[in-house]
């Protein structure tokens, strides 16, 4: 089973296939997010160094664009913040685009059809 678009000369994708699409990449989507924020908790729980619960909330912050909660003091704990945090935007635009796809593909497939 393959994974990809169909092409501007075939049909239009079925309803069902449509919605299929958008399930395969929600789920694509949030477990990309998932990833991103275990990285996040490991690298604040271990780099802060800070508990579990503050890491996951700082983690979720940054990622979800809101900015850092706790005060990092050690120099890693800041390296690692800075690099996190521009992963994290890069992350977001991603995870954007993958959801988004099925959505944007069908309305320029539609476009093109004669």
């Amino acid at each position: 089973m393959h994974y990809f678009f169909e092409h501007k000369s075939q049909p239009l994708a079925s309803r069902k296939k449509f919605i299929t699409r958008l399930w395969k990449n929600t789920f694509i989507a949030l477990f990309f997010l998932l990833i991103s924020l275990l990285l996040g908790i490991v690298g604040y729980r271990y780099g802060g160094p800070m508990s579990w619960i503050d890491a996951l909330h700082n983690a979720a912050m940054i990622l979800s664009g809101m900015g850092p909660v706790v005060t990092i003091n050690t120099t890693w704990g800041k390296l690692f913040s800075a690099f996190y945090a521009l992963f994290s935007g890069v992350a977001f635009i991603t995870n954007i685009g993958i959801f988004v796809a099925p959505v944007v593909h069908r309305f320029f497939h539609k476009l093109h059809l004669e």
